[in-house]
């Protein structure tokens, strides 16, 4: 008798306990190896990009802030359709503190998408800004990365073999060269990597990116990035791989640039910085090229532009979000009762001069935890409906960035290798600031 996939999944994620949450998951793992369904690593495919010097197309990178198995299986089905391999599932640390997604729930709760609908090969889940906070850093530096450390034990417990690290919240402008500005960049980068390297499983090369420019701030430069990979590398331990991409700063903001009636202004994004450093990634450090975050906002045109400057990856996620929400199907009473909750309880969010409907919009994915249980007890045929909706959007961001017939390459370079996870001990901190 086939199980009940539908039924597994809602089951884990309404699970309050952590525990019984990790014993759902083993099942679920283990029916996902029987199904040919393997948690991988993105590694070797974008070593070899750089290498056998193939492009073309550029791996979207996605974040589900709710709704995750219902939308996860709506991205199998778009990628299915056109034979498409090369796409990531993330969630970033500070996604999983507000939308209430500890990192066993998020990875399995994917999984048990591709059961369900019949996908088979690598499945890859990202640990996407996983940031360190400057402010505590400078307090306490072994406290801030032993939290991150933490984070990441569990992480790879999951099943998550990509993990970004953010410590381009230590760039300091306010030192005179730019080797002092990505100092402690450089440090944290190399020693978290370390850490990664030696937790991995056997087999498995996870695939660790950094980042040189927070996202929001000024755009990035060729010395930074330079400068950065130099620091970074020297840093590293003997025989140690390090980042096979990099994350860098082009003009977005995270979840877009809001105007006073809500409204999402019009970016400008700098594809000529996006080229010229994803060339440089490739050419002078071998890795795939430059990551692209907080793009899932910006206007249709833009996304065709990604595959033509060779853009590794990009990472969406805010206009998901904007769809369920705006969705005829997403329940007028629920959105109200959610507006409510946000007045009440992230009143001193809002910032001077803010609209209501700024202030709203900037805040109301922080609700998303809070309320997981209500959206979730949508109605099956609602949540289908607001999935298809999310479908349409997949279908045309795939479609620009040309994943289409990327499932036969993926399988070339990736190895599918069963791991047996090891549980964490540690407390993890699901807090920050990063997200796309």
């Amino acid at each position: 008798m086939a199980k009940d996939f539908d039924k597994i999944a809602l089951e884990l994620a309404l699970e309050p306990d952590l525990d019984e949450k990790r014993r759902r998951a083993k099942e679920i793992l283990k029916e996902a190896y029987e199904n040919g369904v393997y948690p991988s690593s993105i590694n070797d495919l974008y070593m070899a990009r750089a290498k056998d010097g193939f492009g073309g197309f550029t791996v979207p990178a996605i974040n589900l802030r709710t709704m995750t198995y219902d939308l996860a299986k709506a991205i199998f089905r778009a990628a299915k359709k056109i034979n498409a391999g090369a796409f990531i599932f993330e969630i970033a640390r500070s996604e999983m503190g507000y939308t209430d997604q500890p990192p066993i729930e998020y990875a399995s709760l994917c999984l048990a998408a591709a059961i369900k609908e019949g996908y088979k090969g690598p499945l890859f889940i990202q640990g996407d800004h996983f940031q360190l906070n400057a402010k505590k850093y400078k307090e306490n530096p072994q406290k801030e990365i032993g939290g991150m450390k933490d984070l990441i034990e569990h992480a790879i417990e999951a099943g998550f073999y990509n993990i970004d690290i953010d410590s381009s919240t230590l760039v300091d402008l306010s030192k005179p060269t730019v080797e002092g500005q990505q100092e402690s960049n450089c440090d944290v980068c190399a020693e978290l990597t370390d850490f990664i390297r030696n937790l991995q499983p056997e087999g498995i090369d996870i695939s660790v990116g950094g980042e040189i420019g927070e996202v929001g701030g000024k755009n990035s430069t060729r010395e930074e990035l330079r400068v950065f990979m130099n620091g970074y590398t020297k840093r590293l331990k003997v025989n140690q791989s390090g980042i096979s991409k990099i994350s860098i700063q082009t003009g977005t903001s995270h979840g877009g640039v809001v105007l006073p009636d809500g409204s999402v202004a019009k970016v400008k994004l700098d594809f000529d910085t996006l080229r010229d450093l994803s060339e440089i990634a490739k050419k002078e450090f071998g890795m795939a090229g430059a990551v692209q975050h907080g793009a899932s906002t910006l206007p249709p045109e833009a996304f065709g532009k990604f595959p033509e400057v060779e853009a590794a990856e990009v990472h969406l996620a805010t206009e998901f979000q904007n769809i369920i929400y705006e969705s005829k199907d997403f329940p007028d009473q629920l959105r109200a009762r959610i507006y409510d909750w946000i007045g009440k309880n992230l009143a001193g969010e809002k910032k001077e001069g803010q609209t209501e409907e700024q202030f709203i919009y900037k805040t109301r994915k922080k609700a998303l935890g809070p309320f997981k249980k209500d959206i979730l007890a949508l109605a099956p045929e609602k949540r289908k409906r607001i999935a298809g909706e999310v479908e349409t959007k997949f279908e045309f961001l795939f479609d620009k960035l040309k994943i289409k017939e990327t499932k036969d390459l993926v399988l070339k370079y990736i190895r599918l290798k069963k791991v047996r996870p090891k549980a964490s001990s540690k407390k993890i901190e699901m807090t920050g600031e990063g997200d796309d």
